[in-house]
């Protein structure tokens, strides 16, 4: 396709988070964390978004890991159905790696090395065109010779300057090789690309940052000559001889298109004024300390971001561009509209002249431990346009996005993406604003519909106003008096009003016990409601979130219950929920129904969880009991994963809780542990001593096998104490 300027419009490309790093003797692998990662099916799906060129990694590392014979049989599969997608493939020999076994960066023979497996790669795959030997050699010997992350684990300059040498002498040796057997090979160099503000005082150290930041390029292009600002850097500080930097001068191969790498962290700020920031920020370079931040928690208003950046690099060396990776670990609207961000921003850039190609949505099935730069195994893991968590390949709707913009639609339609992203929202900046007498200009909120959230007095109602402000979600918070969801000519009003895009029902009858003999209100709010709200949901196509209750169980499984079991409540609250269930989804079967179980919050003092350390801190006794077993959740987190959920477009039923089984006994020992305060006084009790009126099931843990999940129970109690803390006096347990 292309624009009326006779150009080829922008292109959706795409890439799944490929690292295999070794820190120590310990290697990391991405493809390794996702059994089965680029699979037919998974292909077919990642075609389906109209991908038309996929990154695509045949890494040295997994191929050759003892650098002996090569095991071709994953590519081998892989990339034979990429070619029949009639998908382009851009082929990567190592991603942010040291090499197998026998060699490293610092290793002379490096270059040499991945030279003699890029012509094995070139003879098996003849018909591949494009390449990236190493991607990001700059980034990559920054982590490894300058920063310690990676091996060999360096803090100086003339081990960075060894790194970032050997991987570009690899680089051009590797596409000689290439290019014996494909003559018309091109290369497509990738790495990030950021820029560093910085106070006044610390400018000279900026400017020397964004040289710092062309190097790789500079060096594939043969700038590197005596007349390069960062000559006498590399020939004293790094200890480069003349005829190193020499040799790329007469060796040039520049890449036949520069791929940019642009991130959240990409633009950095520093600042002298080390108060101002904790101080696992603090650093410096030997003249200053001074503190190093993402500019984006800084800068106010802030930075252009990513059009000027592509603007300079066309500017600078003329060659085509595409940004190589884009993707952020964030809420799933900031997700959508930081793809968005970056799509426009080509656009713009184009516009000015810059021959932009293409925009990558990068680790399109998700990423694990970029949190800690892959430093530990530490199993967090960062959906993408898919989620694989569970298995299966659940799209979100980062995904429809994506097919909205591989299609040329102009607007892309989420009413998620009416409100800022959170690096333009005033709650980014990190203390005092950096630059004195700016006032911060978060960009104006494009009108949209809202979401409806009923039960406005409820703590969950309460909880997702509170999260949908924190989020940019434009939302309308509606207590009984307005909203009474039993009664359906209210409900058409509401709906004729604000025209919403989605209704959150946290609305509801709750006391338990109390429903015993209040049979027919329990019903009316927590059965019929419902049901009125997804038969006007369903006409007016708006999408539906209600919730129900682990006490739809009667407790005989003995084992978490999963969406597939069988409702059989003890009580008349569980039977008003397993109906409400069973009523709204078959009126609305696109309505999302969330089982969730014993609340526990930051945000409000009626659970289990804060009564227990309330009376524990006190020297109160507290009862609890010890046979009956529940799965606790945190509140905030429900109200998170819900929001992406709804934004998703999921449907069906659910379970979502902080995952663990335990007693209500347990649960108030271990918040108390967390919490440091004294659990001596906590007595364990049968449930039946507890004389409650409704009868509870013994067990109604939760258990989710859908691709959805939240962090573990003692993750969630850590943040909720860690809040709290304060609550929480005395009697406290001893230290040490």
């Amino acid at each position: 396709m292309r624009s009326p300027t006779g150009r080829p419009e922008l292109e959706l490309w795409g890439g799944v988070e490929c690292t295999v790093n070794r820190v120590g003797d310990r290697w990391f692998s991405q493809l390794d964390r996702m059994p089965g990662l680029l699979c037919r099916e998974h292909l077919h799906r990642l075609a389906d978004l109209g991908i038309t060129t996929l990154r695509f990694p045949v890494l040295w590392e997994r191929v050759m890991p003892d650098g002996e014979t090569p095991d071709w049989s994953w590519s081998d599969e892989r990339l034979e159905i990429v070619r029949e997608l009639g998908i382009t493939p851009i082929v990567g020999l190592v991603h942010h790696g040291s090499g197998p076994r026998h060699t490293s960066l610092v290793d002379p023979a490096f270059p040499d090395k991945l030279a003699a497996y890029a012509a094995q790669v070139a003879a098996r795959y003849p018909w591949v065109r494009h390449y990236t030997p190493i991607n990001e050699p700059l980034t990559t010997a920054r982590f490894s010779g300058l920063y310690g992350f990676w091996y060999p684990h360096a803090r100086d300059e003339p081990t960075f300057r060894t790194a970032l040498l050997n991987q570009c002498r690899a680089t051009v040796l590797a596409m000689r090789a290439i290019e014996q057997v494909v003559p018309d090979a091109q290369l497509v160099q990738t790495d990030d690309l950021g820029k560093t503000w910085s106070t006044p005082l610390l400018a000279y150290q900026a400017t020397f940052n964004n040289h710092l930041r062309w190097l790789a390029w500079d060096l594939l292009c043969g700038r590197v000559d005596p007349a390069h600002p960062l000559w006498w850097w590399l020939t004293v500080r790094c200890r480069a001889s003349e005829d190193e930097l020499h040799w790329h001068t007469e060796h040039r191969r520049p890449p036949d298109l520069i791929g940019i790498n642009y991130y959240i962290t990409s633009e950095r700020f520093i600042d002298e004024r080390l108060e101002r920031y904790p101080p696992h920020l603090h650093g410096g370079n030997g003249r200053h300390r001074y503190a190093d931040i993402e500019a984006v928690r800084v800068l106010d208003p802030p930075s252009p971001g990513l059009q000027p950046l592509l603007e300079e690099t066309w500017a600078r060396y003329g060659i085509p561009l595409a940004v190589t990776e884009a993707h952020i670990d964030a809420t799933r609207e900031d997700q959508m509209r930081w793809v968005a961000e970056i799509w426009q921003a080509a656009q713009r850039a184009r516009a000015t002249g810059a021959d932009v190609r293409a925009v990558t949505a990068w680790g399109l099935l998700g990423v694990y431990d970029w949190n800690c730069l892959v430093t530990q195994d530490c199993g967090y893991y960062e959906s993408g346009a898919f989620d694989m968590r569970g298995g299966t390949l659940r799209p979100t709707a980062v995904a429809a996005l994506l097919r909205q913009l591989a299609r040329g639609e102009p607007e892309p339609a989420h009413p998620a993406l009416a409100g800022n992203g959170w690096w333009r929202r005033p709650g980014r900046l990190l203390g005092t604003s950096a630059r004195e007498g700016r006032t911060e200009q978060s960009a104006v909120r494009r009108p949209g519909p809202p979401i409806l959230i009923t039960g406005g007095r409820g703590t969950l109602g309460q909880a997702f106003a509170r999260v949908c402000a924190e989020r940019d979600l434009h939302c309308v918070l509606l207590e009984r008096s307005e909203l009474d969801i039993a009664d359906p000519e209210a409900i058409e009003r509401v709906l004729d009003r604000y025209q919403p895009w989605a209704i959150i029902n946290a609305a509801g009858y709750v006391r338990v016990d109390d429903a015993e003999r209040d049979e027919e209100r329990c019903f009316r709010e927590n059965t019929f409601g419902p049901e009125r709200l997804a038969v006007a949901c369903a006409r007016h196509r708006c999408r539906l979130l209600t919730f129900s209750s682990d006490l739809v169980f009667d407790g005989r499984k003995r084992a978490p219950y999963v969406e597939s079991d069988s409702p059989a409540p003890l009580n008349v609250y569980g039977r008003s929920k397993a109906d409400a269930e069973r009523r709204v989804l078959d009126r609305y079967p696109e309505a999302l129904v969330v089982r969730t179980s014993a609340f526990f919050g930051p945000w409000d003092v009626h659970n289990f969880v804060h009564k227990a350390l309330q009376a524990l801190s006190s020297g109160a006794l507290l009862e609890a009991a010890s046979d009956v077993t529940v799965s606790p959740t945190y509140v905030p987190d429900l109200v998170n994963v819900c929001l992406n959920l709804l934004i998703d477009g999921e449907g069906g039923l659910c379970h979502l809780t902080n995952g663990e089984p335990v007693t209500w006994a347990e649960l108030a020992r271990r918040a108390a542990r967390r919490a440091r305060v004294d659990a001596s006084r906590l007595v364990q009790r049968p449930g039946r001593a507890l004389r409650m009126p409704a009868r509870r099931p013994p067990y109604s843990a939760l258990a989710n096998t859908r691709t959805y999940s939240m962090p573990p129970l003692d993750d969630a109690l850590g943040r909720y104490t860690q809040l709290t803390a304060a609550q929480w006096t005395l009697p406290r347990e001893a230290s040490g």
